[in-house]
This record gives structure tokens, sequence and C-alpha cells, in this order.
């Protein structure tokens, strides 16, 4: 009788977010390497009223209080990618992705950021990145630390002018990002975290920071190079065409959401 392994904790969000972009079960099962009945199963016992939820599904699968009745009894073991949720370090008052409306994977609507930051070298001053998921459209600003009060102020900065149009940021979980809850309450937004290790649900935050590594490779010191260079780069990022955009660019469709926007 074959024995049923169950999906270890990054699976299963690698597996959430795969059945969300609509990929059928046989696709997702080829993907993660793990049988197409594992999926079904792993799918069918955790959907509740908003679908398959990875973090309730692992929660589930570590069991409850039978820990306690051992014969010999030990801590209860928290399972790493429990532990990688809270963070580098703790962050207060942290909400993670899996709260993050499903609207915002469908980039159906603009107004869903992911914000990043690009390190210059040997940590010399950095670029923070902040992307639009929907049109692509990017904002950045060169800051010479990564102080979680100097990211607050430039986010808040650049992203001020498009207040209309700003209605979540998705970061991931360095320390940079730890006064959110001021940057929700400024810009009248919702801040989410992405899990630990999964830059891939900042996808388009990471490949925006590999077009910007064109102008500026590893080796470049951020505290060398002039603002006007910044904005000159960056202007010719927002207008360069994009297929996702039928050949658009991002300032293109930007503009229609915000006919005041300077080109």
């Amino acid at each position: 009788m074959k024995s049923y392994n169950q999906l270890a904790c990054e699976l299963r969000y690698q597996l959430y977010a795969l059945n969300k972009s609509g990929m059928s079960q046989t696709k997702i099962a080829l993907q993660l390497g793990v049988s197409q009945s594992s999926i079904s199963r792993e799918l069918s016992r955790n959907k509740g009223k908003r679908g398959y939820r990875p973090k309730q599904a692992d929660n589930k699968a570590k069991g409850g209080e039978l820990y306690k009745y051992l014969r010999r009894k030990a801590k209860k073991y928290n399972s790493r990618c429990k532990e990688k949720l809270a963070g580098r370090g703790y962050i207060k008052d942290r909400v993670g992705i899996e709260e993050r409306p499903s609207i915002v994977d469908d980039k159906s609507r603009v107004g869903d950021w992911e914000i990043d930051l690009v390190i210059g070298k040997g940590h010399s001053g950095a670029l923070l990145t902040i992307v639009e998921r929907a049109t692509s459209f990017t904002v950045t600003k060169r800051i010479f630390d990564k102080s979680a009060r100097t990211v607050t102020d430039a986010t808040i900065e650049l992203l001020a002018p498009f207040k209309d149009v700003v209605l979540t940021i998705t970061a991931d979980n360095g320390k940079e990002f730890t006064y959110h809850k001021e940057v929700a309450k400024e810009l009248s937004c919702d801040v989410f975290f992405a899990d630990p290790s999964c830059s891939w649900q900042r996808g388009l935050n990471e490949n925006t920071n590999g077009l910007l590594r064109q102008y500026w490779p590893k080796s470049t010191d951020f505290k060398l190079i002039s603002d006007e260079e910044v904005k000159s780069n960056l202007k010719q990022l927002n207008n360069r065409p994009r297929k996702k955009l039928k050949f658009s660019t991002p300032f293109q469709i930007m503009k229609k959401h915000m006919p005041a926007l300077a080109a």
C-alpha cells in the first residue's frame, strides 16, 4: 500500500500561486514534481470561502494538541516555514500576502504596487524601486542608506503624487519596511509582505530591477551617480514599449489613469 506524503510548506505556497494563475492541476503537478492526485487532494481538503489557503493548510497538517500525549514529551515543533513567515526579524503588525485581495493577482486594476531596493556596490547607496503591477510603471529614488526611516520617507515622497492610484503595496521582509503602518496611513493604502525566499511573489519588481541593472550593473556605487541620471534612465524605462501592454508603454497606460502625469 502506497503512503501519502503531505506537501512541504514551500510547495504549498507555490501551489497557491500557480492555482491562482489558472494553471491546470496536471501542469501544477508536473511543475512541483508531485502526482496530480496529491494536488487534487491538497486543494479539496484545504479549500475555504476564499479558496485554497496555504498557511491554514500547513497549520492543519502540523496537527493540534496530540504532541502533549507522547510518552516522551518535548516542546512542540515549529516548522521552519512558519518561522519564516515572521520575516528577517520581527516586523510588528506584519500582514502576509495570503491576506492580500485576490484581485491584486489578476492585475486587472491600476493601483497595486511592488517595492524593493537595488543595492549598490559594497552596500554603498541604493535605489528604492516601486513598480505598478498592471502598467509596469516604475518610480525610483536614490537613497544613501537603507534604514527604515530613510526608506519610509522616500516611499511616501515617491508615491504621494500617485496617491489616487495607490491601493496596495507588496514588500519583502527587510527591516527597512518596519514603518509600513506609517506608509499605509500617509498613502491611504494597505501594505502586505511576501513570504520570505519567495521572490516570485514580487516577480514584476524583480524583473524591473533586472532592467535597471542594464543601466547600473552590480559594480555601481549609487552614491556617485546623479539624480539627473536616475531620472533620465527611468524615463527611458517607462517609455519602453512592452509586449504585455500590447506594445504600449508604461507611461502611456499610466497617463490614462493620471492625465496630469508629466512627460
